[in-house]
């Protein structure tokens, strides 16, 4: 999947970008609106992310610019105004979310997938499995084998979280922001303590669940 970040602010930009990288988007990005437009019109993109606050063009101008000419691309529109009004020009302008500042990487990154579902139709799964491991999202039950595995909400949410990045590493800082949704300090132990808590139960026979040391955590077969 590949990503358009359209924001001028370096500080934010650079949050975002590294951000969907680790989540695994391929992300180009660039800091004014006639940039965004070439890009916009000559790639490809399965979604966009562009602040109304740009120079040169701005945000709602392009989009408007874009829609005219039939670029089809889904947009979530980032912007510091959070008024109704504002939210009505955004989606008037052709945004297909609006999502207002400061915001947590874990929203943004949530409306990314379901912006990307919904324009290519991909349903949701409710079941998640990794080797003999299995996640029932619709009755939150999990098991290994032939043998459940009772999990407190957040040993759920962590699992779920890993699972749904099966294979790829995901940092302290990523499971921090995705399991409690508000910042902690990076130098916290809760992270530790909830990841053993995790493969005390779920990793009793075969290990699953891997720590890179130095880096963050891996859910993984092998």
């Amino acid at each position: 999947m590949r990503l358009l970040v359209v924001e001028d602010d370096a500080k934010i930009a650079s949050f975002v970008v590294n951000g969907l990288k680790q989540s695994g988007f391929a992300v180009d990005r660039c800091a004014d609106g006639e940039e965004a437009h070439t890009l916009a019109s000559t790639t490809a993109y399965d979604a966009a992310i562009v602040d109304v606050m740009l120079p040169k063009l701005d945000g709602l101008s392009l989009l408007r610019q874009l829609r005219k000419e039939n670029v089809r691309v889904p947009v979530i529109i980032l912007s510091a105004r959070a008024t109704v009004d504002d939210r009505v020009k955004g989606l008037q302008a052709g945004g297909d979310d609006y999502l207002t500042k400061p915001f947590a990487f874990s929203e943004l990154l949530a409306r990314v997938q379901a912006l990307i579902r919904r324009a290519t139709h991909i349903s949701e799964p409710t079941r998640l499995t990794l080797g003999d491991l299995t996640l029932d999202l619709l009755n939150r039950e999990v098991s290994r084998g032939k043998e459940k595995i009772d999990l407190q909400a957040r040993e759920f949410a962590l699992l779920e979280y890993l699972m749904r990045h099966a294979g790829r590493v995901v940092t302290k800082t990523m499971i921090l922001e995705h399991i409690w949704d508000y910042s902690f300090d990076p130098q916290t132990n809760v992270v530790d303590v909830l990841v053993c808590r995790l493969r005390n139960k779920i990793d009793r026979d075969k290990k699953l669940l891997h720590t890179i040391r130095g880096v963050g955590y891996v859910l993984k077969t092998a």
